[in-house]
């Protein structure tokens, strides 16, 4: 026999206590590490899904006020050529210039805020809506739908207040 059970027979080939601990201890210090870089990630996506949203409705709004201006969608001379709410872009609207009047539309649904905590808001009530005659630093819903905005506070990665994006 060589070695450490040359010198004692009955000693086991296991860990003892302390590398037991030091193992425990360092395997905590890692996973310390890592939670808020997997909360990081988890904020990163909601904040991409959150631009690919208002990315997605704010097209969907300029496409509406483009037909407008092209006569394919009805216009009062009140109006100011922007939905008068989210839902139309879904349910769609008829194009005046169809000998059909075949409805135009401009999403396949509202995409939902990622931000909005509540379940039971549908998806067009988790954005905020400012009108037309809104102004920008102090956005209110009006007779149509300008622009949206994420409800809520917070703040993202990049400093800036989620109501500005």
């Amino acid at each position: 026999m060589t070695g450490d059970r040359a010198r004692h027979p009955n000693a086991s080939g296991g860990f003892t206590l302390i590398e037991l601990l030091i193992t425990v201890v360092i395997v905590s210090i890692l996973a310390l590490t890592a939670l808020p870089l997997a909360e990081l990630a988890v904020q990163r996506g909601r904040e991409a899904e959150l631009r690919s949203a208002l990315r997605q409705i704010r097209e969907a709004i300029d496409a509406y006020r483009k037909e407008v201006d092209e006569g394919r969608i009805a216009r009062k001379a009140v109006d100011t050529g922007y939905p008068p709410t989210l839902e139309v872009l879904v349910t769609g609207v008829e194009d005046e210039k169809s000998p059909t009047r075949q409805k135009i539309y401009f999403l396949r649904r509202i995409p939902r805020n990622p931000l909005a905590d509540d379940p039971h808001l549908s998806n067009a009530d988790t954005w905020g809506k400012r009108g037309y005659a809104s102004p920008a630093d102090d956005p209110k819903p009006g007779d149509d739908v300008y622009d949206v905005y994420p409800v809520g506070g917070g703040i993202g990665l990049n400093g800036i207040p989620y109501r500005d994006w």
